[in-house]
């Protein structure tokens, strides 16, 4: 019954966020127009840019580790190379060609399709677990549903739990991609501890988004240092909702709308319009750059050959490639 009406609960976050955001905006429309950027704000602007940019690589790195959390041999750069080739594919109808991008890419490196799936889908379940601790830390007004949900997710990521959760949910987000092989015939013991650095690094990853998104709105807007926490909070659970709502692919529409409705008490909805559409612009700028940055460097390191430059063969554009200068196998 669910399934034959997903993609009508699909479309209906979709209209429903376009009407709030839309009508805000024809509410608004004239405060927007009379924004003006701060002093410095180009350079702002360029430093929000930057650090968003730096917040994606990290994410990337830290995939890295979340691999190899599962028992996968590959490299730090691999994985960082990977995971910014694939990242744009959320913005695809579907809100999953990114997943199924990483899990052929670590097939690729013989990687088990069970195992394969676990490392890719724990991902977002320790960023969600992260942006729930800085939820709780803003001290936001909605405090105790996140702490408990932020505690199951905790027990969740302990290996006897994960493990088999992971699988089942795995196979059903994955079924009908038939280029990722059969779904039978699956380990359940892919994740060998529990990710606490990885969790600690997800964590960086988050709180560099959050700093990317103050810098934005210190460009049209005054902010004090103690307005930071509650800022991080808001914006950590805005962006946590566009990553676990259906129907929106890379947050759009959810996030800007669940940041409207949390910041106009303390910001006017002219600025905080002005500051969400300034930050997905560059959010948006810094993923393609990084893509693009990944897609050359692999391209550029597929054209040497192994004589001629020492330098780790990362993935080539075909998603394939050797990990090589592996991390020792950890425990």
């Amino acid at each position: 019954m669910l399934k034959r009406f997903k993609p009508y609960i699909r479309w209906a976050v979709v209209v429903a966020t376009g009407v709030f955001l839309l009508r805000t905006l024809i509410t608004h429309w004239q405060a927007v127009t009379v924004l003006q950027l701060r002093p410095g704000s180009v350079a702002m602007l360029a430093t929000a840019l930057g650090i968003t940019l730096l917040a994606h690589i990290w994410s990337g790195w830290v995939w890295g580790w979340i691999v190899r959390d599962v028992g996968g041999k590959v490299s730090d750069a691999w994985a960082t190379v990977t995971y910014l080739q694939t990242n744009l594919a959320k913005y695809l109808p579907g809100n999953v060609w990114h997943f199924v991008g990483r899990v052929r890419a670590l097939q690729q490196q013989q990687l088990p399709l069970a195992t394969a799936v676990v490392g890719v889908v724990l991902e977002p379940l320790l960023m969600a677990a992260a942006a729930l601790g800085f939820v709780i830390a803003g001290g936001t007004q909605w405090g105790w549903p996140q702490a408990v949900a932020l505690v199951v997710i905790l027990i969740i990521i302990h290996p006897r739990l994960l493990n088999p959760i992971v699988t089942r949910l795995g196979r059903a987000k994955l079924k009908g991609q038939p280029a990722l092989g059969p779904m039978t015939d699956w380990q359940g013991d892919a994740l060998r501890h529990y990710p606490l650095r990885s969790l600690v690094g997800e964590m960086g990853f988050v709180l560099l988004r959050g700093a990317g998104f103050a810098i934005t709105l210190l460009t049209l807007a005054s902010l004090d240092w103690q307005e930071l926490p509650p800022l991080l909070g808001n914006f950590s659970l805005a962006w946590l909702l566009g990553l676990v709502v259906p129907g929106a692919p890379g947050g759009l529409g959810v996030f800007e709308a669940m940041l409207l409705a949390l910041l106009t008490p303390e910001f006017s909805v002219a600025v905080v319009l002005g500051s969400v559409a300034l930050y997905r612009l560059i959010g948006t700028l810094a993923e393609v750059l990084g893509a693009s940055t990944a897609w050359l460097d692999a391209w550029g390191r597929d054209r040497v050959t192994p004589e001629t430059d020492s330098a780790l063969p990362l993935l080539p554009a075909g998603g394939g490639g050797d990990p090589m200068d592996l991390p020792p196998e950890e425990d």
